[in-house]
């Protein structure tokens, strides 16, 4: 057979010159839109763009009608962005649709009609986790809501007098609404300015008529801040079966408020406030913030455990360490547990994130040792339904524990990488011995730590 004779220099050249073309032509097509996610909450609505590389975007925001343009540079139009116009859901307390079209050659504008005026936040994420580049746009209420007045709202509302019959009386109601948040004011702690206290007064809502009968309210609501962990683009520990940490954990803080707000400690109620109560990301110095805002008496952030192999199992408890932590198993589980932010996207070019993380230094060795107290009667009782992976509290420097007034733990409810454990998670029955568990444990704590005893400064 005849050798094929090689190419010429000069066809290599051109061959090569060829490919840099090629490649040139690449490059100018910009990225790919990977996937579009939208996740609906009351706290503000996220919209995530996922792509194989960085997006350039400029952004336009219109009072009215509200709306946000969005103009992502150097990429076409294609099916995965205009899967976000039926991604939108009706009951988004944001969002009322969303327009996608080919503004310019290599220009996508997006057009977000909104419900009502919001803060924008318009930001950009580097590869983490399983994610790529990310696009991300956080709508947030112009006016947030107070959530300590919808706490005590919702106390007065189980307590309201009945309306008036036919051959009642009506006089103007009272107002216990303004009265109780006022008396529960008088006894909040002195916030730094970062964390602005709630008002001492609030305007009521409109109220019926009523017979002039005061409803039973109550000088003080002892408050349980309860945070099921990860949330939104951060599914958290996965088990062996497709188990997500996120779902399950959420699953317990709710099974936890029923029990919290059907009891009362020495003839106070109690109240839960879930810092997240739908799928939704919180970075974590903000669930340390809502806990403050409301004046929450307890923090108790729920997790479920993971690790490399499916052999560790049981459950633990956490608090906060000045010291480092009590093992090198709770130093890495603390540094997972704060990478939560990277994997579920915090804007850290937000205008007040250094004012926020500086929170976080501010914990005091009073508020260890009523975590120390509160983890205690915790585990007890969660022994009494579960193995333990260790008998003891354990200690590291967990982000979400740093709250410097507020008892603070985080539970590991089991070893969602055990595949048992992870179906005892997914188990409706363990679900609740858990949060009976876990309200004896609050229970306990209580009994040896009065709340209305407590030290708070003023």
């Amino acid at each position: 057979m005849t050798p094929r004779p090689l190419p010429s220099r000069r066809a290599v050249l051109q061959a090569g010159t060829l490919v840099l073309l090629l490649g040139r032509a690449h490059i100018a097509r910009g990225a790919t839109i990977l996937a579009v996610r939208i996740w609906p909450a009351p706290d503000y609505s996220r919209v995530t763009i996922e792509s194989d590389g960085q997006l350039s975007t400029k952004q336009i925001f219109v009072a009215s009608p509200p709306r946000l343009a969005v103009d992502i540079e150097g990429i076409e139009l294609n099916p995965a962005l205009r899967e976000l116009v039926a991604k939108v859901k009706a009951d988004d307390p944001y969002i009322t649709g969303i327009r996608a079209g080919q503004n310019a050659p290599g220009v996508v504008r997006l057009v977000l009609d909104l419900k009502q005026p919001v803060l924008p936040q318009v930001f950009t994420l580097p590869p983490v986790a399983a994610y790529q580049h990310r696009l991300v746009l956080d709508l947030y209420p112009a006016q947030a809501a107070d959530p300590l007045a919808a706490l005590i709202a919702e106390r007065l509302k189980d307590s309201s007098a009945p309306a008036p019959g036919p051959s009642q009386t009506a006089v103007p109601a009272p107002d216990p609404l303004g009265e109780l948040m006022a008396r529960q004011a008088a006894r909040a702690p002195t916030r730094p300015s970062a964390v602005p206290p709630a008002p001492a007064t609030s305007p009521a809502p409109a109220q019926p008529a009523a017979v002039a009968t005061t409803p039973a309210a109550t000088d003080r609501l002892i408050i349980i801040a309860l945070d099921p962990g990860h949330g939104g683009e951060d599914p958290g520990a996965i088990g062996p079966g497709g188990t997500r940490e996120k779902d399950v954990v959420l699953q317990i803080a709710h099974r936890m408020r029923e029990r919290i707000n059907a009891t009362t400690i020495n003839g106070s109620p109690m109240r839960a406030f879930l810092t997240r109560d739908a799928d939704f990301f919180v970075p974590l110095h903000v669930r340390v913030q809502k806990a403050r805002r409301v004046q929450a008496d307890l923090f108790v952030s729920i997790h479920a455990d993971a690790f490399f192999t499916p052999r560790p199992q049981g459950a633990s408890v956490f608090v906060l360490s000045e010291r480092g932590a009590s093992s090198s198993a709770a130093r890495w589980l603390a540094d997972k547990e704060n990478a939560a932010d990277a994997v579920g996207g915090l804007n850290v070019r937000a205008r007040d994130a250094q004012v926020q993380r500086a929170l976080l230094d501010m914990s005091t060795t009073a508020q260890i040792n009523d975590s120390l107290k509160l983890g205690g009667a915790l585990l007890g009782e969660i022994g009494k339904v579960g193995k333990l992976h260790k008998p003891r509290v354990e200690q590291a420097g967990f982000a979400v524990l740093k709250a410097p007034d507020i008892p603070s733990v985080l539970v590991e409810t089991a070893f969602i990488s055990n595949p048992d454990e992870e179906a005892r998670l997914k188990s409706e029955d363990y679900q609740e011995q858990l949060a009976d568990a876990l309200m004896q444990g609050i229970r306990r704590y209580f009994a040896a730590n009065p709340p209305l005893a407590r030290n708070r400064p003023v």
